[in-house]
This record gives structure tokens, C-alpha cells and sequence, in this order.
């Protein structure tokens, strides 16, 4: 079997690599169960009568798995086939959702239950996040990095926005068991493509995984600008979701039009996202951290537009430019970092990267939460806004960002890079 590496010559699209076409479509079948769970588990919680304390509760038990045992998917990532961690985290997340669906179906769904099934789902997100990650790179040669990374975002951003409108089709017509069993089937089948991958596992050191994690965070303080953007980013995704999540819909119902102009809004965000990923299929800057670092920035436009009320064209417009910013600076991003960590790392580097941001989501929630007993609504937004604006300059006042650039494609195959399917159509 023929490397990635050593047929690029012949390459012109990751599309025409077959492996790459599999873990693709695992990707966007998958997404289109993930896109409608949010919603169902929603509703099944009221369903059962729970309100928002329950709800609460199953969206933490969701959560804080992804936090616990993501450093732990990562050392695994590292030292096992990933095609096959990949293949068990999403049969895992086949079990739970499946187990919920029934439950639901039967009237048998209590909060507890809800919440054992959510735990189960994130430990399989734990395993499966540092996993693909490290995977891309095992499958597409370099030069091709960032194609594949738009075309693995293209179909998901499109999903993202029709696929909580079709879920909320689907729940009030049937029931959220159905959306729920549609995912858990979602799960089933991407998890029979990605087993089909064999990807070899990653050389490794015979060691612990205590070892691993020792050499793991040394890698990742060693290279500052890895850990620089990692805080960055923590601080960035805290006043994220804490302006737009939280205080977004509570400040359209005071000065919008409520509801509908916040869809409005989501909408605009969402249709960004899509927009950013066709721009990254034509664009490919050379500084790609220094490009992640900006684009990221343009987080904080609506929640400025927004915290000063400006007149909803405006907030929609800055909607729709976060969202393109955002989505060119996760393609930056994920380029940067594959290109820049080494296989054997990548899925330690990944979890390191992913803990920040995911601690991130209940301290922004609470910090937000103290702060509206002081502060009116507009000014925690101008707050975030100001957070967002002012760990994007600090970002970029670290040396490092500006030395992580594209890297030109290697003429010649380099030993011990990794096993890379081809599969040629």
C-alpha cells in the first residue's frame, strides 16, 4: 500500500483519496444526528417534567467527562490505532444514545438516566476528539492539510444549520426518541466506516501513561505558541459563550424583538461559518497562527454591537463576519497545528489544547452569572467583548505566533512520518 506521501505527486484533492472520502463521511453522517441531539435531549428532559435544574444537570454530567477524561483520550490517541479508538468512541456513543432513545420511547426516561446516558456520551467524545485530530494528517499528505480541513467543515457547517430546524421538525412531530435513535444510528454507521480506515498506531516509547502525560505537558509547555493560544483561546471562549449564549437571547427580548430576531442573528452567525469555509478553499495565508489569532477576534463584533444597541442590520452584519472569522480561524488553526506537531503528540497536544477550552464553558457561565448581579446585561456584554479584543492583542504580542507558518510541500517522501491510506479511486 502506497503512502500519502508518496503519491502526492498524483493527488490533486483529498477527495480522490479513499480513506480520506470514508472519514469524511463518517464525519457528516455523524453530524447529522449530532446536529438534532442538543434539541431532543432537551425535550426529553421536559417531556419527563424536568425543568431547568434537571436540564442543568444533564447537560453538566454531558460535559465534565469531556474535561476529566480528555487528557486520558489523548495518551491513547497516541499510543493505539486511531482508526480503532475512533471505531470504539462512536460505538460507545451509538450504546448511549440508543440506551436513551429507549428509555424515552418507553416512558421509562428519568433525570438520572438521562444524565448516566449524557456521562457515557462524553467519555466517547473524550476518546474521539484527540483522535481526529491526529488523524487527518495520518490520511492527507501535507500540502493538502487545509483542503481537507474545509472539506471536513463544509458539510458540518451546513448541517449546523438546517439540522436543529429539522430536529425540531422531527421532535414535534414524532417525539424527541426518534431524533434520539437517529443519532445513536448516526453513530452505528460512522463508526463501522472509520473501522475500515486501519490506520497504524502511532511509534511510541514504552512507557506509562503517567509518562506519557509527564512528556505529554512537557511538549506542550515547551512550544509557547501552542500554550499561549490555548489560554488565549480559554479566555476567548469563556466571553464567547457567556455573551452570546447566555446574554445574547436575554438582550434581544429586551431590545430586539426577542425570539425572532435572535434566530435572526443565529442565522447570520451560522451562515458565516458556512461562508468562512468557502473562503478557505481559495485562501491559504502563509502566517497561519498569526491569521488563527486575528480571525478569531471578530468574535467580539456582536457582542459590541449588541452591549451598544445598535440597530439589528448592524448586529446581524456583525453576526455574519464573526462567524466567517471564526470559521478561517479553526482551519488556520487545526493546518497549524498539523503541520507544526508531531504524530506521536498530536493526540496529547489536542487534549491539553481542548481541556483549556472546555474549562472554559462552566467558568464563563458562572463568572457571567456573578457579574449580572452587578452590572446591567449591556455592560457584561461590552465586558466580553473587551475580554475577546484584549487576548487577541496579548496573543499576538507573542514572538512564537508569527514563526508558525505554512509549510512548503517536501519534494521528497520523509521517513517515519506515518502510515497514510490512499486507497486511489
Amino acid at each position: 500500500m502506497k503512502t500519502a506521501a508518496a503519491s502526492s505527486e498524483i493527488i490533486s484533492t483529498p477527495l480522490k483519496i479513499g480513506a480520506f472520502r470514508r472519514f469524511a463521511s463518517a464525519g457528516l453522517i455523524s453530524a447529522t444526528g449530532s446536529a438534532m441531539a442538543p434539541l431532543a435531549l432537551a425535550y426529553s428532559v421536559i417531556e419527563q417534567g424536568g425543568g431547568a435544574g434537571p436540564l442543568g444537570l444533564v447537560l453538566a454530567t454531558n460535559t465534565v467527562p469531556t474535561i476529566v477524561f480528555l487528557l486520558m483520550g489523548g495518551v491513547f490517541a497516541d499510543r493505539v490505532s486511531r482508526s480503532r479508538l475512533l471505531f470504539l468512541g462512536n460505538l460507545l456513543a451509538a450504546g448511549a444514545q440508543g440506551a436513551l432513545a429507549a428509555t424515552v420511547a418507553t416512558g421509562h426516561a428519568t433525570t438520572a438516566s438521562i444524565a448516566a446516558c449524557g456521562f457515557v456520551s462524553g467519555t466517547a467524545a473524550s476518546f474521539i476528539v484527540p483522535a481526529t485530530q491526529g488523524a487527518v494528517p495520518q490520511i492527507v499528505p501535507e500540502e493538502h492539510l487545509q483542503q481537507a480541513n474545509v472539506l471536513l467543515r463544509l458539510p458540518s457547517n451546513t448541517v449546523r444549520v438546517l439540522g436543529p430546524v429539522v430536529g425540531g421538525f422531527v421532535v414535534a412531530a414524532s417525539g424527541a426518541a426518534w431524533a434520539l435513535a437517529w443519532d445513536a444510528f448516526t453513530f452505528a454507521v460512522a463508526a463501522v466506516l472509520l473501522l475500515g480506515l486501519r490506520l497504524e498506531a502511532p511509534p511510541t516509547a514504552p512507557a506509562g501513561v503517567l509518562a506519557d502525560l509527564r512528556a505529554g505537558w512537557t511538549g506542550f509547555w515547551s512550544r509557547t505558541w501552542l500554550w499561549t493560544y490555548t489560554a488565549a483561546g480559554t479566555v476567548l471562549v469563556a466571553a464567547w459563550l457567556a455573551g452570546f449564549q447566555l446574554l445574547g437571547p436575554l438582550v434581544a427580548a429586551r431590545q430586539y424583538a426577542g425570539a425572532r430576531d435572535w434566530g435572526l442573528v443565529q442565522a447570520a452567525f451560522a451562515s458565516g461559518l458556512l461562508a468562512g469555509t468557502l473562503v478557505c478553499l481559495r485562501w491559504k495565508p502563509h502566517r497561519l497562527l498569526t491569521v488563527a489569532v486575528i480571525t478569531a477576534g471578530t468574535l467580539a463584533l456582536p457582542l459590541a454591537a449588541m452591549a451598544r444597541s445598535l440597530p439589528l442590520p448592524l448586529v446581524l452584519t456583525a453576526a455574519l463576519l464573526a462567524g466567517i472569522g471564526l470559521d478561517i480561524a479553526i482551519v488556520a488553526w487545526n493546518t497549524a497545528f498539523q503541520q507544526h506537531v508531531p504524530q506521536t503528540e498530536q493526540g496529547r497536544m489536542s487534549a491539553f489544547n481542548g481541556v483549556g477550552e472546555r474549562l472554559a464553558i462552566p467558568l464563563g457561565y458562572l463568572v457571567t452569572a456573578l457579574a449580572t448581579h452587578s452590572f446591567n446585561s449591556q455592560a457584561v456584554l461590552l465586558g466580553c467583548a473587551a475580554m475577546i479584543a484584549l487576548a487577541t492583542v496579548l496573543n499576538l504580542c507573542v514572538p512564537d505566533v508569527y514563526r508558525v507558518k505554512r509549510l512548503a510541500p517536501d519534494p521528497q517522501p520523509r521517513a517515519g512520518k506515518g502510515a497514510r491510506e490512499t486507497e486511489q479511486a
